[in-house]
């Protein structure tokens, strides 16, 4: 995640933009203590690779986007909402959200409980909110919200403090939902796309914790990606090795800090301020300062790239889309 190239040799799940997941995001609601704001960003419009979006459909209509919520600490999902969206349908593509709980949530599938039902997909610069009881949702074209001296960074980490992701765009899927539908404890959450081929879902991308999914698993980065974060202790040893080779780390130390790393889950108790890696996920965190100072045991400076000042004090609170995408 927030390396906008997660797929096979860093290109996109099922050479599929759409389908590439690049960040999560919880927090409390501003002003209202007891909403909280649920964000998965996929289909970047920045990569190294293909800088220019694959379709005009902005979210695939053979996906499935979910974010799973842990509410007993068993890395199982005890809860899901998923999110379908239809082909693109004059003049706009339109959007299907359920809730699942219990044994189901954990499961692979696209049925659940009701909660918007033909929610428009915005592309245009004007976000479409759609309502319904204690819910507000979005879907559509935002600015990019994730920043980072990327060019900095992979040239042997001389950085400009020129922030890549300052002009790019990104597909949101914005929730803002009761605290109450989380359950009652401190929770952990991840996002997950799927593909549908035939009758079958096949997991293509999950992740909570941004950037690790693309330089920690090594050649076991399908199987990671494919995984849940119940099993993820199979990675622990992959994740060490990584970290002894990126950061110096000697081996002992790399175990302790792989596992601080695994499972892949997002901790987020809405009753506390939000704040990255501790308690969720801001728009305006430096996760990839924070990840970076890990992966290199604390040897990389800091970029110099702050917060993007185009956000917005109320829902979706991602900014208007740079590029026109009608």
């Amino acid at each position: 995640m927030s390396h906008h190239y997660s797929g096979p040799n860093f290109g996109f799940p099922r050479a599929d933009a759409r389908l590439d997941l690049t960040d999560l995001y919880a927090f409390t609601k501003p002003g209202d203590p007891e909403k909280s704001i649920l964000i998965m960003n996929v289909h970047p419009s920045s990569t190294v690779i293909d800088p220019e979006p694959t379709t005009n459909e902005p979210f695939s209509p053979d996906g499935l986007y979910e974010i799973k919520i842990d509410t007993n600490g068993d890395a199982v999902a005890d809860i899901a909402f998923r999110v379908r969206v239809s082909s693109l349908q004059a003049p706009m593509q339109i959007a299907t959200v359920r809730r699942v709980e219990g044994p189901l949530a954990a499961g692979t599938d696209d049925g659940g409980e009701l909660v918007f039902l033909n929610a428009p997909v915005s592309t245009g610069r004007d976000a479409q909110v759609t309502e319904a009881g204690d819910y507000r949702f979005f879907a559509g074209w935002r600015s990019e919200a994730f920043f980072f001296d990327t060019l900095g960074a992979v040239n042997d980490l001389h950085f400009t403090g020129a922030d890549f992701f300052s002009d790019k765009d990104v597909c949101s899927i914005v929730l803002e939902v009761p605290n109450s539908t989380l359950g009652t404890k401190p929770v952990g959450l991840w996002a997950r796309t799927l593909d549908k081929k035939g009758e079958d879902w096949v997991q293509v991308e999950r992740g909570a914790r941004p950037q690790q999914a693309v330089f920690l698993p090594g050649e076991e980065q399908g199987a990671y990606l494919a995984g849940e974060p119940a099993d993820d202790a199979r990675f622990v040893a992959t994740f060490a090795h990584a970290l002894e080779h990126t950061g110096g780390y000697v081996p002992d130390e790399a175990e302790r800090v792989a596992r601080t790393l695994l499972p892949d889950i997002m901790p987020y108790d809405p009753r506390r301020p939000a704040s990255f890696p501790e308690n969720g996920r801001t728009l305006t965190d430096d996760a990839a300062d924070a990840f970076m100072a890990i992966l290199t045991n604390g040897k990389m400076p800091q970029d110099g790239v702050g917060p993007h000042s185009d956000l917005l004090a109320e829902f979706p609170y991602l900014g208007p889309p740079h590029s026109a995408h009608d």
